[in-house]
């Protein structure tokens, strides 16, 4: 019984802090207030994973009503492992950020910093861990208003103009994403989305079934930011305070990610999806999303836009498993999913690292740096490797896994887009090196940084650490995958048993 508490506490406890924390303009009492919320939920989080790993669902009815009338929280390991992840970097990302926030947040926001940062977190969590596909809209909105006021809270006035396309954007993608739950409302009578998946296939021949499955695809496409709907992400990415950018950049896609899955594969039926076109346009999206994110990331001339538009291209791999609708692809899919989170975490913090040191992270104004901050370049190293998918580290495990699933479907094609991917991302993590430590600087290059600061001669303890903690998951969950790939399979096992039922 006490499982099926905890469920509902990775969501109450956010909320309740989050307006007690915007009280205290303080940023030790706002910081300190946040870290002991994510910290609990971490733990809360990592419980609900030990119960469903071995294949148990958790329900749990909201007030006592019973689904499909009440609204439920319904775990198993798919939402278990990607609530796990989403708590694992809200945790390190608050570490992380005290410094950070000092520096780039004013101090009459960093209340309400904190505050809007709890939400946009108990948002995404709601989305992973409901049951109910309207309060998945419920959550959605929580977490992108939250999202785009951090966005905007950026000292660089473009952070105003990104947080603002993605608004009118994320603004689409939920009226797309509600009017189509609104239609399979009207199909069937119910939006619980087990009773959803009971009740489509009776009605799934009818138009407005066929208009809401579009609705809904599209307006999580965008979420996602799916190629080539991904046009808010590289400057939400580039211009936002480096906390929000690592926060978002590995979890705020990969929760719509999750979404989308949960969708394809439990409400509506896996026959139902095979006999629209989506299948072959996922997997060529995310051939072109893998090459075109890559190209763009080469050209790049700052690390934060480098590392958004990798995204981009890392969005594809998922994309590609899911279209490939075979238990390996859609494996290597949740695989990347948790494995991205890690290792773009990890390359974010250090990019802060850079920020916060000599306050820009242009490559002309980085010549030099990795030479000067060893720890820094040697961690964002490792999660660089992990984005090439060198073996050792997680994007290997869950690239090979990609391979073997193009490999099992006799797309060939596929296979040299992803080894092509690989072999463009080894350019401009190669271009990222030789400027951080084969170049040398050719002029002052510390912008508005006060004479004397700390911040030229050190790298506070607590950026380093958390920086540190993502790195080496890089390097731990590419030898030990029990963790990943273990509960991906269950979760697997599960979403086409319940498929091959409908």
């Amino acid at each position: 019984m006490i499982h099926e508490q905890l469920s509902v506490l990775l969501v109450v406890i956010p909320l309740l802090a989050a307006p007690i924390t915007a009280m205290f303009n303080k940023l030790s009492w706002s910081w300190l207030i946040t870290l002991l919320v994510c910290a609990s939920c971490c733990f809360f989080s990592a419980w609900l994973l030990m119960d469903v790993a071995n294949g148990e669902i958790i329900h749990y009815e909201l007030g006592g009503w019973a689904p499909p009338w009440g609204i439920e929280y319904r775990i198993d390991a798919l939402n278990a492992l990607v609530a796990l992840i989403v708590c694992i970097i809200a945790l390190c990302t608050t570490i992380y950020s005290r410094k950070s926030v000092e520096q780039e947040i004013l101090p009459y926001q960093h209340g309400m910093f904190y505050a809007a940062f709890q939400l946009c977190f108990l948002g995404l969590l709601g989305i992973t861990l409901t049951g109910d596909i309207f309060n998945v809209f419920v959550f959605l909105e929580i977490s992108s208003l939250a999202s785009y006021a951090l966005i905007a809270m950026g000292k660089n006035r473009k952070a105003l103009t990104s947080s603002f396309h993605y608004l009118v954007l994320g603004t689409l993608g939920a009226t797309f994403f509600l009017i189509g739950v609104g239609l399979a409302y009207a199909a069937t009578g119910t939006l619980n989305m087990d009773d959803l998946a009971a009740k489509l296939p009776l009605v799934e021949n009818i138009q407005m079934v066929h208009t809401a499955f579009a609705l809904i695809i599209v307006g999580l496409a965008l979420k996602a930011a799916i190629y080539p709907l991904h046009l808010w992400l590289p400057n939400a990415y580039s211009y936002a305070p480096t906390v929000i950018s690592i926060f978002l950049s590995a979890t705020a896609t990969k929760v719509a990610i999750y979404v989308l899955i949960r969708c394809l594969f439990n409400v509506f039926s896996l026959e139902y999806v095979l006999t629209t076109w989506l299948p072959q346009i996922m997997t060529v999206l995310g051939a072109v999303a893998i090459l075109y994110g890559s190209v763009r990331a080469i050209g790049q001339t700052g690390m934060k836009k480098m590392l958004a538009y990798s995204s981009v291209a890392q969005i594809g791999y998922m994309i590609m498993g899911i279209g490939f609708l075979s238990q390996q692809g859609l494996t290597a899919s949740i695989v990347h999913l948790f494995n991205h989170a890690l290792m773009k975490g990890a390359l974010f913090m250090a990019a802060g690292l850079y920020i916060y040191r000599v306050n820009t992270a242009t490559f002309e104004n980085l010549k030099g740096m990795g030479r000067e901050m060893p720890y820094t370049f040697f961690a964002m190293l490792i999660a660089a490797l992990s984005l090439i998918g060198v073996p050792g580290t997680v994007g290997f495990v869950s690239k090979w896994q990609l391979i073997n699933a193009a490999l099992e479907q006799q797309q060939w094609g596929m296979v040299v887009i992803i080894l092509l991917g690989s072999l463009l991302a080894i350019v401009y993590v190669w271009k990222l090196v030789e400027v951080l430590y084969f170049q040398s600087a050719e002029k002052i290059r510390v912008q508005g940084v006060e004479s004397g600061s700390e911040r030229i001669g050190s790298s506070p303890l607590g950026m380093t650490s958390a920086m540190w903690i993502l790195a080496l998951a890089c390097i731990y969950f590419g030898f030990n995958t029990e963790l990943t790939l273990g509960t991906a399979g269950t979760a697997v096992d599960l979403l086409f048993s319940a498929g091959g039922t409908k």
